[in-house]
C-alpha cells in the first residue's frame, strides 16, 4: 500500500498558491491509489514546536539511557520521523516568506534531521524516497531578474532534503503570485496565471508518473 506525507505550511488558507498545487497533486494521487494512505500535517494550523534541548540530546542517547525529560521530549520527535519513514512520497508545500522558508517548516525539518538516522548516516533512513516541493513565491528569481540569486528556499531544501537526507526531490514552483494584488506588478498578470496553470498540470502529472514508477 502507497503512503503519501503531505506537509502543508501557508498560513493563506483558501488563498494559498501552494495549497492548491499541493491539493492537485494529492487529488490525482489519491485517484491511483485509492487503497493507499495519506498521512497529513497542517503545519500553519498545528505547528510542531521547535527543537528543544532535551529532545536534541534525546537523539544522541541510546533509548534505554534517556532521562525521563528525554523520553518524553523525544516521543513526537520519533513519531514524526516514523511518519517520514513510513512514506513513499513526500508532499511539501513551501511558501518563500521573507526569502526563506516558513519557520513551521523549518521546525519539522529540524524535529526530522537525527544525525545517525535520517542524516549524517551511512544509510540514511530516508534515501531514495521520493519529495515533491512546491515552492510557491511572489516574484520571480529565476536568472535575469533583478532578484535572482535571493531565492534561500529552494537551495536550502535541496541540501537538506536531497543531499542530506538523500531523498530524489523535484520542485514545483507557482511564481509571481503577487501580481494580482500589486499594482506595480499588474503587466505580470498574464505570465502568473501561466505559471500557476503550468504549475497545477506538473503537480499532476508528477503524481501520476510516481504511481507508476512505485507500482513497477
Amino acid at each position: 500500500m502507497a503512503t503519501l506525507l503531505h506537509l502543508d505550511t501557508s498560513f493563506s488558507g483558501e488563498n494559498s498558491h501552494s495549497r492548491a498545487v499541493t491539493a492537485a497533486f494529492r487529488k490525482a494521487w489519491e485517484a491511483e491509489h485509492p487503497e493507499g494512505a495519506v498521512i497529513y500535517r497542517d503545519l500553519a494550523a498545528e505547528p510542531v514546536p521547535h527543537l528543544e534541548a532535551a529532545a536534541y540530546s534525546a537523539g544522541g542517547t541510546a533509548p534505554d539511557e534517556r532521562s525521563p525529560e528525554e523520553r518524553a521530549a523525544f516521543e513526537l520527535r520519533g513519531r514524526l520521523i516514523e511518519e517520514a519513514e513510513r512514506a513513499d512520497v513526500i508532499l511539501i508545500g513551501a511558501p518563500m516568506y521573507n526569502y526563506s522558508i516558513p519557520s513551521t517548516l523549518k521546525a519539522w525539518l529540524d524535529q526530522v534531521f537525527l544525525v545517525g538516522r535520517t542524516a549524517i548516516a551511512e544509510n540514511p533512513s530516508l534515501a531514495g524516497k521520493r519529495a515533491v516541493v512546491v515552492a510557491s513565491r511572489g516574484g520571480s528569481y529565476r536568472e535575469g531578474t533583478p532578484q535572482f540569486g535571493n531565492d534561500y528556499v529552494e537551495n536550502y531544501l535541496r541540501l537538506i532534503v536531497a543531499d542530506v537526507f538523500g531523498m530524489d526531490v523535484t520542485f514545483v514552483t507557482p511564481e509571481l503570485t503577487f501580481a494580482p494584488y500589486v499594482p506595480a506588478m499588474a503587466e505580470l498578470v498574464p505570465l502568473f496565471e501561466a505559471s500557476r496553470a503550468d504549475s497545477l498540470v506538473a503537480a499532476e502529472s508528477l503524481a501520476k508518473e510516481l504511481a507508476v514508477q512505485l507500482a513497477a
